[in-house]
């Protein structure tokens, strides 16, 4: 990247060549004694990355393509040559032999690809295979979900779900090991195992919320073919109160606080889970809008927010019907989700 950069500003007109570059590998293993401990094959899938991110911020689907930071993200790929022993739990990765690995599930087709990963001092191995997959008829109904804080997801069952609050709950630990870490000298070996033991804390906390995610998603994609959910903005609502400096925002802790419980609920991973789940269950997922969903009389349609008038309850003005709000809300999103699939 470094050198399509200078090629670049010396000839604004030169284009990024996967072919050109992938012709310097061999001088640069010369200059670059570490790089021949790599697998070639592994040195091409690289460029071929960075080939494809070139296409997509070109394309405008991502941002210009950044240098990676080391202990972030850190991977890489086999395109191909690898083996796979899995009554001897063995995998075989060209320039590197046979490894051993906890097997997590069966691996089923043909290998296309093995990506390797660290992250916290564990390493990953990730295999893409490519086998025929018949997808099913699903025999479930259908179901409206409201996304909330104080409760995570309700259905228009009547069901819901409690928050994780993965981050809050270890929230207190965090900030202790962070303040020490403020005390240490910087890049000492004490330095350098706090900050360890921080990413740890991290990657329990991702953990932690992955498994909650990944459990109610589940439940709900296998009992139900059709899911309606509101088309959440996280983004949009979860920016800063704080305002301007000539306009100050209001309520701003408040709203701070507000933003990292919505963050640390993941409802666009939920979603994300939500969609491929029912689509391999052969079901399919529905966003509908979010808008006055839960200050909407499910029976007469009267709209207002006086309807809402605690953060549970729902007392219609007019017709005197009352539930709780989210379970207003996923009814409401439930219809709107039929509409726009009779639409």
């Amino acid at each position: 990247m470094a050198w399509q950069n200078e090629q670049y500003e010396q000839d604004r007109s030169v284009k990024f060549s996967y072919t050109k570059i992938a012709n310097l590998l061999p001088q640069w293993k010369k200059e670059l004694i570490w790089l021949k401990d790599c697998h070639s094959q592994v040195l091409q899938q690289s460029l071929k990355d960075l080939e494809s991110a070139f296409k997509n911020f070109f394309q405008k689907r991502a941002d210009f393509p950044k240098f990676k930071k080391k202990g972030l993200k850190e991977s890489f790929r086999f395109p191909q040559g690898c083996k796979l022993e899995q009554q001897n739990n063995r995998l075989y990765l060209p320039k590197i032999g046979w490894v051993r690995y906890r097997n997590s599930r069966d691996v089923i087709g043909e290998i296309k690809n093995v990506t390797v990963s660290q992250k916290c001092g564990r390493f990953f191995a990730s295999i893409q295979t490519e086998f025929e997959y018949e997808i099913p008829t699903h025999q479930g109904g259908e179901i409206g979900i409201d996304m909330g804080v104080a409760r995570f997801a309700t259905l228009s069952s009547g069901e819901y779900f409690k928050p994780l609050n993965a981050f809050k709950t270890h929230k207190g630990k965090l900030a202790k090991l962070q303040k020490q870490l403020k005390n240490k000298v910087k890049f000492s070996k004490n330095w350098q195992k706090l900050k360890d033991k921080i990413g740890k804390l991290h990657h329990k906390i991702a953990n932690c919320r992955k498994d909650f995610l990944h459990k109610i998603s589940t439940q709900i994609s296998k009992n139900h073919a059709v899911v309606y959910v509101e088309d959440l903005q996280v983004l949009n609502m979860s920016k800063s109160a704080k305002g301007a400096t000539e306009d100050h925002g209001k309520n701003v802790k408040q709203k701070s606080g507000l933003n990292r419980a919505i963050l640390d609920q993941s409802w666009f991973e939920f979603r994300r889970q939500l969609d491929y789940k029912t689509q391999w269950l052969g079901g399919f997922l529905v966003a509908v809008p979010p808008q006055n969903t839960s200050r909407t009389c499910p029976c007469c349609g009267y709209t207002a927010k006086e309807n809402r008038q605690t953060q549970a309850d729902f007392e219609c003005l007019e017709c005197d019907y009352t539930e709780n709000a989210d379970v207003v809300g996923a009814l409401n999103v439930l219809e709107r989700g039929r509409a726009i699939v009779q639409a």
